[in-house]
């Protein structure tokens, strides 16, 4: 790891760090507040994949709808009018809603051939963003000289890596950078993010897979149609699973290339200081582990 113990950590002029876990944690949390501190510059791997890697597809997307709309063709075909995502470190909506979900068109669903090629471009926008991560580091320092980098990465990391493989090309290059750090949730937890999720569903991004899996599942469980299928019903079906599916890729993750932190713990960090004292802790927790 990039630091052996904790007395390296904090002797360290340069902290970098990576925050991995279930979307809800605190990863964001931590990263803002330590931004605000003004000694370390936030990585969001989500704002890099909507405004890098994905702008095009978004506000393609929306433009082809606004071209159903006569007036607005119109305007658009004369150049009278521009048409782009407002995305913010804040507001990561526009990635999310292209995203979309499969199912019944009338509901908002996708046609499940059209959801996995925007899953697919979204798999790869995320590789493209984690394997920047060096890149904005020497970035940060060359042109705004901040000492501390913290990257905070998207829910669905886990998917695209193979933490039991030491030669993964992902976890090897984050982890020759920075110092990943696994925010990890509790039973009670994980519980009240399937209450949020339930309450307001939300786009996510799947392994291939696993998508597949749970769709024949649903169609068969349910006995519907891709068309018949409702895209809410679906993604709240779905949740569960996929932060079932998550958490052991997580933990072999933290066990192979990191730290673990309990997303308690985060809750109580308030400054950067509370945040060093809470990397030692888990550093000193892994050396006594062995």
């Amino acid at each position: 790891m990039l630091y052996s113990s904790a007395s390296e950590w904090r002797a360290a002029a340069q902290k970098r760090v990576l925050l991995f876990g279930m979307s809800g944690l605190g990863k964001t949390y931590l990263s803002n507040m330590l931004r605000s501190g003004g000694d370390w510059f936030h990585y969001s791997i989500d704002y890099r994949i909507g405004t890098r890697y994905m702008g095009e597809y978004i506000a393609d997307n929306a433009k082809a709808e606004a071209m159903k709309v006569p007036f607005l063709r119109e305007l658009l075909l004369t150049d009278s009018i521009y048409i782009g995502s407002n995305l913010t470190f804040a507001n990561l909506t526009p990635v999310s809603a292209y995203l979309g979900k499969p199912g019944n068109p009338a509901k908002g669903g996708l046609p499940m051939e059209e959801y996995r090629r925007r899953q697919e471009q979204f798999r790869q926008s995320e590789i493209h963003a984690l394997m920047d991560t060096a890149y904005f580091i020497e970035r940060a320092q060359r042109l705004y000289n901040y000492p501390h980098f913290i990257c905070d990465t998207g829910g669905s990391i886990c998917e695209w890596v193979d933490p039991s493989n030491p030669e993964d090309p992902i976890m090897a290059e984050l982890d020759r950078h920075t110092l990943m750090v696994w925010i990890k949730g509790s039973e009670a937890h994980t519980q009240e993010l399937v209450r949020r999720f339930d309450k307001a569903p939300k786009p996510m991004a799947y392994q291939a897979a696993f998508l597949a899996e749970v769709w024949a599942a649903y169609l068969a469980e349910k006995g519907l149609t891709e068309a018949e299928v409702d895209p809410d019903t679906f993604i709240r079906w779905t949740y569960a699973k996929a932060l079932a599916h998550r958490q052991p890729r997580y933990e072999e993750m933290a066990r192979n290339w990191g730290v673990t932190v309990t997303a308690d713990a985060v809750s109580q960090v308030r400054t950067p200081d509370d945040f060093e004292d809470l990397i030692a802790e888990a550093l000193d927790t892994r050396a006594a582990e062995g």
